[in-house]
């Protein structure tokens, strides 16, 4: 891997870390890996996103990205199995790394590459470290134990009155529903797409269908 050209390094980059290249769950030597379609990588050679990077190879049809992958398939970023064991609709399938490594369209190839780990070794080391110190909670000072304490209770407060005002919302909507149709939503918009702000506004408002948005929407495209 380390002795594949930069333009060959960045087109795997490419199709390990987008989501163009369709993988699927497969199991190799007892450790879970993603395995993938030659035809699919080949689809992916061929998408807009791909053709806008810089210092790769230049594809323009099928046979080209085809020869293309053929050529890394030399480097071990991928390698072609065959897969066996549980039924069609099974998820996981076993695979194996078949002796004749070829590229064709039509067999599997399992990932080997798996990308920077950098990353993943931070968080493991980040999440160490939130272990360790919630387990030295005991030794904490106590001034700093009870500000912990007076931050969750603080949290949960605010979880609670989010719960109960969405209950009481929910309640008051079916009540004037029943009594004043089409029904009465309060301020806040809790699950509207817009900032803290404007989910206040406006402080009430009636209950809208999609077909009633659909309609105030071409009456004023009319106008």
């Amino acid at each position: 891997m380390e002795k594949a050209p930069p333009t060959f390094l960045k087109t795997i980059k490419y199709l390990r870390s987008s989501k163009v290249l369709k993988t699927r769950p497969g199991i190799l030597n007892g450790k879970r890996v993603e395995y993938f379609k030659g035809k699919t990588a080949v689809k992916a050679l061929l998408k807009e996103p791909f053709k806008k990077l810089k210092n790769v190879p230049k594809i323009t049809n099928e046979n080209e990205a085809s020869q293309v992958l053929e050529e890394i398939l030399e480097f071990a970023f991928y390698a072609r199995v065959e897969r066996s064991g549980g039924a069609e609709s099974s998820r996981n399938k076993i695979l194996k790394i078949t002796p004749v490594q070829l590229w064709s369209e039509d067999q599997y190839y399992v990932w080997l590459y798996e990308g920077s780990q950098l990353l993943n070794s931070l968080l493991g080391v980040l999440l160490m470290l939130v272990v360790f110190v919630a387990v030295l909670f005991p030794l904490w000072p106590a001034k700093l134990r009870d500000s912990v304490w007076y931050v969750s209770v603080f949290i949960l407060g605010i979880f609670g009155m989010i719960m109960a005002l969405a209950v009481f919302r929910l309640v008051l909507f079916i009540v004037t529903m029943i009594i004043v149709p089409p029904g009465i939503w309060i301020f806040p918009n809790l699950f509207a797409e817009c900032g803290v702000l404007e989910s206040f506004v406006p402080l009430w408002d009636l209950h809208t269908t999609v077909e009633d948005e659909d309609e105030e929407f071409t009456d004023k495209k009319d106008d």
